[in-house]
């Protein structure tokens, strides 16, 4: 089965658990016929009366020790299955997070976060319930099935079983087409689940913008229309799962009706007992739980196989940048360089950087400068490895960067997005997320460094302030200045600001900026912005215009050339000189 050979790796892994959950089954099954036989043997005994005290006492503690023994074994392997079940959810959870950990932006862009969600809560769920429930449905099926059978062959009557059981082809057909149609419309139900995720995840994150322009009727409106697709679409599950019992039932009134007339007729015959009959009665209540759990196992199993499919669409895809064979090692990056780099994103008709070239030493500072769109992001995203680049254009300490392995490269790295990642914790917690043990001396003087004291001096917890789901207690400023504080604590080789300090004041970030380079002497930084006098103390400025170099050197070379840098630095220097007059004025 498709869904076996998935989990294959789970199973062998668990073997001992499940030999011992299906072996008490088994037995559970072979102990369940002995008490019809012993009714049995007693109403014949009352029939011929020759039933005595003593007979009748021994069957009774029989069937209470039988009873207590039963409970025992089925307490066992209840909680050894399901242990397994449990076992499983939480690898699948496991095992996805870090699949989701190694992938790079272009799968996210394939993938919906609404999807992903999904597989980590109803694909994973429905999976674990396989081969929890799903295994027991089918052990009982067969185990349960065949025990029944043969004993009913051996001791009974074998034309009395063939007569009951002639409706049970019907049952096969029936519970076949019933499952293709459940996988196709629990495949669905999942799809709709997920887009239903993805627009509840799109609606809390954005709510403030939704208010804001007044259309939180409209996203409301349009929730429900999503809702009541997913309500649709499980209805329709519902409705498919709904007639396994109700068809299983009805065949198995038929094979009673069959067993009671036939049997009534062969005992009339004297071709059977009268405890035979009700022998064979008990016997044939005893198939209808296998003949449901049948049905229950092809229900489950489609869920579980569709669950299975999904999930591992997504494990077969694989991060577009991955370590090469044979890694080389670098000790410390003593420089960066780049040799007429060309790139495009994985799903753009376009080129995003062209014939990007230039060479940065340990120590010195980059800064990247151009119009908005011009690829001063895409620049930096280069050295996060987060996309392939062509082979020996992009090099560290004269090494291609492909060549080195990507756990090394990150820890030289200290990262500050335009978009900042922040945590329901406290202050303290997101600074110290690449650095757990960092001490308090340590934390206040990167949040020195970022000028970020004042503002958590007038915070009445301080460090421990907790500041909301993506940082909504603190301003666009403060957010920064976090993001900031948290690269300056784990003390990179290469620190790398893009627009870090767009939502600053010109004071603020001369501040920031200082401290910077006053502290991280002997240390490389790379800074993208819009706001020239960020970069004016780089070794090297490049100015990029549609993901091309079209100027280079330092703030004074730059400055003779007449052209953009310098345009834009006096309309700034202009723009802060006019702010600070209106402020003095006031």
């Amino acid at each position: 089965m498709n869904f076996v050979t998935k989990l294959s790796w789970f199973f062998k892994e668990r073997w001992a658990q499940y030999s011992l959950s299906i072996s008490t089954i088994i037995l559970v099954n072979l102990l369940s016929i002995v008490p019809p036989r012993m009714i049995g043997s007693i109403i014949d005994s009352i029939r011929k009366g020759t039933l005595t005290a003593e007979a009748l006492s021994t069957t009774f503690l029989t069937l209470i020790g039988l009873a207590l023994l039963v409970y025992g074994l089925n307490f066992l392997w209840v909680n050894t299955l399901f242990g397994n079940s449990a076992v499983l959810e939480t690898s699948l959870r496991s095992k996805l997070f870090r699949h989701l950990m190694r992938m790079t932006p272009s799968f996210f862009h394939r993938n919906r976060t609404g999807d992903l969600m999904a597989l980590a809560t109803n694909d994973v769920l429905a999976m674990s319930q396989t081969a929890g429930f799903g295994v027991l449905t089918l052990v009982s099926t067969l185990v349960g099935t065949t025990v029944v059978l043969v004993t009913m062959v051996v001791f009974i009557d074998y034309k009395l079983m063939l007569a009951a059981l002639l409706p049970l082809p019907i049952l096969a057909i029936a519970i076949n087409i019933l499952g293709k149609r459940m996988r196709h419309r629990f495949v669905e139900a999942q799809g709709s689940f997920g887009r239903m995720n993805d627009h509840a995840l799109e609606s809390i994150s954005g709510l403030r913008v939704l208010r804001s322009y007044v259309q939180e009727g409209k996203d409301l409106e349009a929730f429900d229309h999503v809702t009541q697709d997913v309500m649709e679409k499980n209805r329709k599950v519902a409705f498919i799962s709904s007639l396994f019992q109700p068809i299983i039932s009805t065949i198995v009134g038929i094979s009673y009706s069959i067993g009671i007339g036939y049997g009534s007729y062969l005992v009339f015959h004297n071709e059977l007992t009268l405890g035979q009959l009700v022998t064979f009665n008990i016997y044939l209540g005893m198939l209808i739980w296998p003949m449901i759990s049948f049905g229950e196992f092809i229900n489950i199993l489609q869920r579980g196989s569709a669950s299975a499919d999904r999930m591992y669409a997504s494990f077969e895809q694989k991060a577009d940048v991955q370590d090469s064979g044979k890694p080389l090692q670098v000790e410390h990056p003593t420089s960066i360089e780049f040799q007429n780099l060309t790139f495009r994103y994985p799903s753009a008709q376009m080129d995003s950087l062209k014939d990007i070239s230039f060479r940065l030493q340990s120590g010195e500072t980059l800064g990247i400068v151009g119009r908005t769109g011009s690829g001063k992001s895409t620049l930096l995203k280069q050295l996060l490895r987060q996309y392939p680049v062509a082979e020996h254009k992009v090099l560290i300490s004269g090494v291609p960067i492909e060549r080195i392995s990507l756990e090394r490269v990150k820890s030289w790295i200290g990262y500050v997005a335009q978009e900042h990642l922040l945590l329901s914790k406290s202050i303290r917690d997101n600074i110290a997320l690449g650095k757990h043990d960092a001490s308090r001396e340590e934390l206040e003087k990167v949040v020195g460094m970022a000028s970020f004291s004042e503002d958590i001096a007038q915070m009445k917890e301080g460090l421990e302030t907790v500041i909301g789901e993506y940082g909504v207690m603190l301003s666009g400023g403060q957010k920064q200045r976090l993001g900031i504080s948290r690269a300056l604590l784990i003390d990179p080789e290469i620190l790398v600001l893009d627009d870090a300090l767009s939502a600053v004041d010109a004071r603020t970030e001369n501040r920031i900026i200082g401290n910077i380079r006053r502290e991280r002497t002997g240390k490389t930084t790379l800074i993208a912005t819009h706001r020239l006098s960020a970069v004016h103390h780089a070794h090297l400025i490049v100015v990029l215009d549609e993901g091309r170099i079209v100027e280079r050197g330092t703030h004074e070379q730059l400055m003779a050339l007449n052209g953009w840098y310098k345009e834009q630095y006096e309309r700034q220097q202009m723009e802060s000189s006019l702010m600070n007059e209106l402020e003095k004025e006031e």
